[in-house]
């Protein structure tokens, strides 16, 4: 997938640990654990603006995209059904 997360990156520019983050945003460390590993199909933008406040950033920092011109395959078909 050319979706990257860059959380790890992020965590280590802050001095603070994946376990902290996950209590400061009240998310469980199996669910941090499965977003750092980029194991989730998706994450609420709720999420998504918590982990931003706490680590001071944008959403832009936390994830990454690769072009694959793959992701446009298709993009025809889904437009017309």
């Amino acid at each position: 997938m050319p979706v990257r997360i860059t959380l790890d990156l992020m965590l280590a520019r802050r001095g603070m640990t994946a376990r902290e983050l996950a209590a400061t945003v009240g998310i469980s460390e199996t669910q941090m654990s499965l977003f750092r590993s980029g194991k989730v199909k998706g994450i609420r933008f709720r999420t998504l603006a918590r982990l931003c406040a706490a680590l001071d950033c944008v959403p832009g920092d936390l994830l990454d995209y690769d072009f694959d011109p793959d992701d446009l395959r298709g993009a025809d078909e889904e437009a017309e059904g």
